[in-house]
């Protein structure tokens, strides 16, 4: 199954010849493919607060972008798209598709998103800062690519598009072809029928992201704190230079920040798993009693994200540490997202599962 979707490559040899460094497309990759949601479906998404929506329309040399919850849709027949983000999240069909990238760390997976797109329709010529696989559902879209570069941007356009773009290459997507492409690289997908495309995106933390993140962890965990004095002060015969005693002390007490390994891999599971802003899970009141577990399997829910490094599991932001004879159990449930009850309550986990699963963070299905 991953050398069709791979065009005959095995995951080790996309990654060597292709992640990060070259287009890949993959004529029929996944074959018959009929997309994962239907235009009615879509719209009615559209509709909900907990739900990222926006439409595109071109409009003469210009773009409008609006943004959801669409108390209705409707969209021009020509050159208008709308598109659902994180419909993994809210559609097992488009979590199914989410995982056939599981080659690629859960730390990076980030999303599915999903566009309907009249004759026409867009969002323009622009890049990513981050890998994305392009699947065509239903009609054909060509794309437009140039390499990656230093790409002038249009100014006060309400999207960062590409001015004056130039493809270098062109491919007509039909059903059930897929498309990768490296971060930075400039594209341009125009909608030629009534059509839904599939975007697979990763993600990739900028570092700035990341240090002011880990500041405020830090700051969490309990910085040095200290109030500064100047008892000596004299007369300031310049108000509004400042002075070196205060630079001093802001110098000595910010070079008392410390940390470790250990802080920064607990920070970055925390970090990596933590739900974005508009994710909520559904508490479950019944649970089911503790012998019963083997009876059940656990699936994680579409919205979980569970990580490990070494004896540290994090799920949905929060930081656990199992005993060691535990350990294999939960990686095997964080790597698969599913595991036998009997499994999890042969090492002990009858308890944590079910607070799990009151949480929403899981689901128990009984075996048939």
């Amino acid at each position: 199954m991953q050398d069709a979707l791979l065009g005959g490559l095995s995951p080790h040899e996309f990654l060597r010849r292709h992640w990060q460094k070259r287009p890949l497309l993959v004529r029929r990759a996944m074959p018959g493919f009929r997309g994962i949601i239907g235009k009615s479906a879509l719209f009615a998404l559209a509709a909900r607060a907990d739900v990222k929506s926006r439409i595109v329309e071109r409009r003469g040399s210009g773009w409008e972008t609006r943004h959801g919850p669409f108390k209705r849709v409707s969209l021009k027949k020509t050159n208008s798209t709308i598109l659902i983000s994180g419909l993994n999240l809210h559609l097992p069909a488009a979590d199914r598709l989410l995982r056939r990238f599981d080659f690629i760390p859960q730390a990076r997976l980030d999303d599915v998103m999903v566009s309907y797109a009249a004759p026409g329709g867009g969002v323009g010529p622009h890049f990513d800062s981050y890998d994305v696989f392009l699947l065509q559902g239903p009609g054909r879209r060509l794309w437009r690519l140039a390499r990656a570069r230093r790409f002038a941007l249009v100014p006060e356009a309400p999207l960062k598009l590409i001015e004056g773009f130039h493809a270098e290459e062109e491919y007509l997507l039909e059903p059930g072809d897929l498309l990768y492409l490296p971060p930075g690289w400039g594209h341009e997908g125009v909608a030629l029928d009534p059509c839904f495309t599939c975007s697979i995106g990763f993600r990739a933390p900028r570092g700035a992201e990341l240090a002011a993140a880990f500041l405020d962890h830090l700051h969490e965990r309990g910085l040095p704190d200290a109030g500064y004095r100047d008892p000596g002060l004299l007369p300031a015969a310049n108000p509004a230079r400042v002075g070196a005693d205060m630079v001093a002390f802001a110098e000595k007490h910010l070079g008392r920040i410390r940390w470790t390994r250990t802080d920064v891999v607990n920070f970055l599971g925390r970090f990596l798993s933590t739900p974005k802003p508009n994710v909520f899970f559904s508490k479950l009141q019944n649970k089911i009693p503790k012998r019963d577990l083997v009876n059940f399997e656990a699936t994680l829910d579409p919205k979980t994200q569970m990580l490990y490094r070494g004896s540290r599991f994090f799920i949905n932001g929060e930081l656990l540490v199992p005993r060691p004879g535990q350990r294999r159990a939960l990686a095997l449930l964080a790597d698969r997202r599913r595991a036998p009850g009997a499994s999890l309550a042969r090492h002990g986990l009858e308890r944590l599962v079910l607070d799990w699963q009151r949480s929403g963070f899981l689901h128990l299905e009984r075996k048939k």
